[in-house]
């Protein structure tokens, strides 16, 4: 792992993506999620508050830390309790940190110019509290404009994630949407990415995001996931109905370098520690069936 001195300083420049690949020899290629929606947080006995989302987060690193690939709160259950619950995610970060686990910080950002700098201060520079190992982002303003978080994420060992196929219906008016050349969206995203990994080994530090929902659309959009050489963050396994027959077929040659994500299905079984890291060794054994066997 990276060792830190400051909020989320990289010390040793390990890139995110040889990191990464060797968390994913260890444990599994499993990533699981920190969810902590209005109905798990009922569930779990906690507050729908920025203390219960604190609470929840801590209480998934305190039993997985150490025992998957990856962690993934999603910053918008965190957000939506303002500052108190940015705070909350600023502490999840420094306690999966602590717990040498990585964290993929799901916020999904993207934007032009000075404000693509602001959001890669936020979430990919060396000072920031909220800045993980790893960060997904948009690309529909262009895979140019996310040029600054590039940037970053090379200086200081970090990995993103970019956008590409994903499962929600309304993503293939955008994604599968043709340039004048004929190249569908999804394509141009990946090719780029693969641009920007090559040379890299074991994994680039650019990966995509991939639903694992998504059966088909990389062969009928065109998109070579297997020239990527990057991680491949597959949401959908488990509870959305992704299991091994799926991921296979969704990501065929690229199936090694795929890192499944679970999120309600491993979090439903909470909060009992005990039964947390039964339902995330049994995703991880899954997960490892499907795609390194």
């Amino acid at each position: 792992m990276t060792e830190h001195t400051g909020p989320a300083a990289a010390v040793e420049r390990v890139p995110f993506g040889a990191r990464l690949a060797a968390a994913m020899d260890d444990h599994g290629p499993l990533c699981v999620g920190i969810d902590p929606h209005a109905s798990l947080l009922a569930s779990w006995g906690l507050p729908d508050d920025a203390s219960g989302t604190r609470d929840f987060g801590l209480r998934v690193v305190e039993a997985l830390g150490g025992r998957v690939a990856a962690l993934k709160p999603q910053a918008a259950f965190f957000e939506r309790h303002g500052s108190a619950g940015l705070a909350a995610l600023e502490d999840v970060v420094a306690a999966a940190r602590a717990a040498g686990t990585l964290t993929i910080v799901d916020a999904k950002r993207g934007d032009i110019g000075s404000t693509m700098d602001g959001y890669a201060d936020a979430f990919l520079d060396d000072a920031s509290p909220l800045a993980g190992d790893a960060v997904t982002l948009s690309p529909y303003l262009g895979f140019g404009s996310l040029r600054p978080a590039f940037e970053r994420a090379s200086a200081t060992g970090r990995g993103i994630f970019v956008l590409c196929l994903t499962s929600n219906k309304e993503g293939a008016e955008v994604q599968h949407a043709r340039t004048p050349d004929g190249l569908s969206i999804a394509a141009s995203v990946a090719a780029q990415a693969a641009v920007l990994n090559a040379g890299a080994s074991p994994l680039g530090s650019v990966g995509l995001v991939v639903g694992a929902t998504v059966g088909d659309a990389a062969r009928e959009t065109g998109t070579d996931l297997a020239a990527v050489n990057g991680p491949l963050l597959a949401p959908g396994v488990g509870a959305q109905g992704a299991g091994a027959a799926e991921l296979t077929a969704t990501f065929g040659a690229a199936r090694r370098n795929v890192l499944a994500s679970s999120s309600r299905a491993v979090l439903a079984a909470g909060p009992d520690a005990a039964a947390l890291r039964t339902a995330a060794a049994a995703a991880a054994d899954e997960a490892r069936t499907a795609l390194r066997s």
